[in-house]
């Protein structure tokens, strides 16, 4: 019994010389682990889903709409009624007209 909890306390603790194999075998391992995790054990879908943005564009035809009714816009266009607006953007041409103003909603 003590053989097996010595070399269970050596690679707990890492306490391998850096040369020999253990050490090797044990880097291994953790490289494994690394590369071939899938990505769906670390990820938190549901926070995902909640914090999902939506990026609308609303072209600007003909005179300058204001931002709240772009923001209206894009709402709707989203399909979230309900969202926050958490940024808007306007996009001009070399002369400074608006062209387009893009809306991210959460």
């Amino acid at each position: 019994m003590g053989y097996v909890s010595n070399i269970t306390r050596k690679i707990v603790f890492w306490n391998y010389p850096r040369t020999s194999w253990q050490w090797d075998v044990l880097c291994v391992v953790i490289l494994i682990f690394i590369f071939l995790t899938p990505k769906t054990w670390f990820a938190n879908t549901a926070f995902q889903r909640s914090h999902t943005l939506h990026t609308v564009v609303i072209v600007v035809v003909g005179g300058k709409p204001d931002k709240t009714e772009a923001e209206r816009l894009a709402k709707e266009t989203a399909g979230s009624p309900n969202g926050t607006i958490s940024d808007t953007r306007e996009v001009k041409d070399q002369t400074g007209k608006i062209l387009r103003y893009e809306v991210d909603i959460r």
